[in-house]
């Protein structure tokens, strides 16, 4: 008798964590440790309360941008604004073979 397995459904789905879509997951990943990495450097160097400062400071701060970046979609969108002109480059080839451009 054949075994019967349960199919995910949801591949063609972005996979989300506590909110965060897809490619944002990892940098929320890197915002956090940037933030640990730059909380302990501070707090070695300088001062422990500044380093606890920084180190909340950045984390929370590199969250909330990349929570408003993803807001704007999966995919970098850019929407250029005005008018564009292009060049002109016809070439054609004479019956002769010579190449003239206009």
């Amino acid at each position: 008798m054949a075994k019967k397995y349960p199919i995910y459904k949801g591949l063609q789905r972005p996979l989300v964590f506590r909110g965060f879509k897809g490619k944002y997951i990892y940098w929320g990943v890197g915002s956090l440790l940037a933030g640990l990495v730059l909380g302990a450097l501070t707090m070695s160097l300088i001062n422990k309360w500044l380093g606890a400062i920084v180190l909340i400071g950045s984390v929370v701060g590199g969250l909330l941008y990349i929570a408003g970046k993803q807001k704007k979609g999966l995919h970098n969108k850019s929407r250029p604004q005005g008018i564009f002109i292009h060049q002109v480059n016809f070439r054609r080839i004479n019956r002769n073979g010579r190449k003239t451009s206009f």
